[in-house]
């Protein structure tokens, strides 16, 4: 029976005018896809080459593959949902939810992840810890991996059956197909450098969206006042309502949104997620790893807008969106305003955006999983030993393995009606039991061998319990799965700190002699790399680029908390 909710209704009420221009510029696409995986197979000659690119690519190419490896399902449609469920309080996701983790990432963290020397996130608690905590960190991100590409392919079938009437199987095979053509063949790189185009896609779709559909409700005022007045004020404020003990519609708090989002859960994301850090440490020096995160703030700062708007807007042109009243969910949003605004030649740009889009969020996931499950899991633990070019060969093997396996998980996403919601939840499981043990192990010499293991496992089981048992059955009234995912991400991190010191005042810690370069206050022979020649311009000095993204985003919040 069909739903008002399921893909082949929504297929009839959302099918796009495509003609032969779209199709056109869909295939060029494609073919230069195809034709960067191919360029970048020359390249690959070691396990180093496919998967970290050699350690050798300027920070610009890092920098905007960083950002748009994020630029998947999370951002298009789980943004622009946000923003027409809960308002304005999406910028949260960006200035507070991203920019300061970002720069806490290339201040703090690159310089002991580059310094190293470490192939992957895991890699370095096997420094740092044992064996125990490095296995299950292994498995743990491998897990999260497919489960996040698969979100990607499922909103990519959902979105391209609705939009262009083919059938679900056939967009994941397609996406599936290429993605792991260039992948297949040019390893990280060919990743890379697809990610930097897609990027420029993304945004070659999303604007004309953005101005057209300001364009159809009266500029920003009209939006404004309409959502004002529907909404409520606070729909268009960023921390109006957000009062310990007030109602709103993201069901948080001003405490719960800076500790839950902007603390454990941002820098849970940002700062451990190696389906982002390995693109810095594919930079060719410490210099240009640093400035990889932030060189990718200054766009993430404004990215906001172009996801942000086109959400609200559907909100004034569909008022009931999401509701039981409407044919449409929050994640139709940006769906609805292809339809309705765009003509052909921009349409097949903004739904080249969309694949485009969804492509990059799952290679970024399939590269850093096949990277660690072949030198964390494989390399440490079943084939040691083996020739260079074993390596390679499994890397290519594991990468089919990983997209079949996220295909299988694809419609794990289909019982969100916000595709954000899901990928928050994940986050909160995987991301941030693996930042507390990161942020202790770092600062806390003290941190024992033993603990890692221990604070890994009582951080995920504390978020898995918050959701599915105190939130899901009702035992504390949280008003919204944004809202749990943030007191999950908090109870994580908490019980997660307790364990972590709790066994290491009983357990022995690691010798100092060991933690050389792995805890703050240490140095190691790759920490004390001189700036190359030109890294060391006024302009490119990290300090200058950290802060100034977060004295921007600071700045950003001002016209939107009045």
């Amino acid at each position: 029976m069909q739903t008002p909710t399921s893909p082949t209704y929504l297929a009839a009420e959302l099918r796009l005018p495509t003609n032969w221009l779209d199709y056109t510029i869909l295939g060029i696409y494609f073919l230069v896809v195809l034709g960067i995986g191919f360029a970048a197979r020359r390249s690959v000659r070691t396990s180093l080459d496919f998967f970290l690119s050699g350690r050798s690519l300027p920070a610009w190419v890092t920098g905007l593959a960083f950002v748009a490896a994020n630029l998947g399902a999370t951002e298009i449609l789980g943004m622009a949902a946000n923003s027409a469920q809960y308002g304005v309080y999406t910028t949260h996701w960006y200035w507070i939810g991203a920019i300061p983790a970002m720069v806490f990432l290339g201040l703090v963290m690159m310089p002991f992840y580059y310094g190293s020397k470490v192939r992957s996130v895991p890699e370095f608690l096997l420094l740092r810890f044992d064996r125990a905590s490095h296995l299950l960190s292994s498995a743990l991100f491998a897990v999260a991996a497919i489960l996040i590409a698969g979100v990607n392919l499922y909103a990519l079938a959902i979105v391209v059956e609705a939009l262009l009437g083919w059938p679900e199987w056939v967009a994941i095979v397609v996406a599936g197909f290429f993605v792991l053509a260039y992948i297949t063949l040019g390893g990280l790189s060919s990743a890379i450098y697809n990610e930097v185009l897609q990027f420029f896609v993304i945004l070659a779709g999303l604007i004309p969206i953005t101005v057209l559909g300001l364009k159809k409700v009266g500029g920003w005022d009209g939006l404004s006042d309409s959502l004002s007045h529907s909404h409520g004020s606070d729909f268009m404020t960023a921390w109006g309502g957000t009062g310990i003990g007030s109602d709103n519609p993201l069901g948080a708090n001003w405490l719960t949104i800076v500790l839950g989002l902007g603390f454990v859960l941002s820098f849970g994301y940002w700062t451990t997620n190696f389906a982002e850090v390995q693109r810095a440490l594919s930079a060719k020096n410490l210099s240009a790893a640093q400035r990889t995160p932030l060189i990718a703030a200054f766009p993430k700062i404004f990215i906001v807008f172009v996801v942000m708007i086109p959400g609200l807007v559907a909100a004034v042109l569909v008022p009931k969106i999401g509701t039981p009243g409407s044919d449409l969910q929050y994640n139709d949003a940006i769906p609805y305003l292809m339809q309705q605004l765009l003509p052909n030649g921009v349409l097949g740009i903004a739904v080249t955006g969309l694949l485009a889009a969804f492509m990059a969020g799952m290679a970024a996931n399939i590269s850093s999983f096949n990277t660690v499950f072949t030198t964390d899991i494989w390399q440490k633990y079943v084939a040691k030993d083996r020739e260079d070019g074993y390596y390679v060969r499994f890397g290519r093997l594991i990468t089919v393995i990983g997209v079949l396996a996220s295909i299988g998980t694809a419609f794990l996403a289909s019982s969100f009606s916000n595709i954000m919601s899901y990928l928050q939840t994940l986050f909160s499981f995987f991301n941030v039991p693996m930042f507390v043990v990161f942020i202790i192990g770092m600062f806390w010499k003290r941190a024992s061998m033993k603990s890692g293991f221990w604070g890994l496992v009582a951080g995920t089981t504390a978020a898995m319990v918050n959701y599915f048992v105190i939130y899901k059955q009702g035992i504390v009234d949280i008003p919204s799965d944004q809202g749990a995912n943030f007191v999950s991400a908090i109870a994580g991190f908490v019980a997660g700190a307790v364990v972590m010191v709790a066994v290491s005042l009983f357990t022995r810690p690691k010798p100092v002699a060991e933690l050389q370069g792995l805890v703050y206050g240490t140095t190691s022979p790759g920490m004390a790399e001189p700036p190359a020649k030109g890294d060391d311009a006024w302009y490119r000095r990290p300090a200058l680029l950290g802060w100034g993204a977060v004295v921007l985003a600071a700045a950003c919040y001002i016209p939107f908390s009045f």
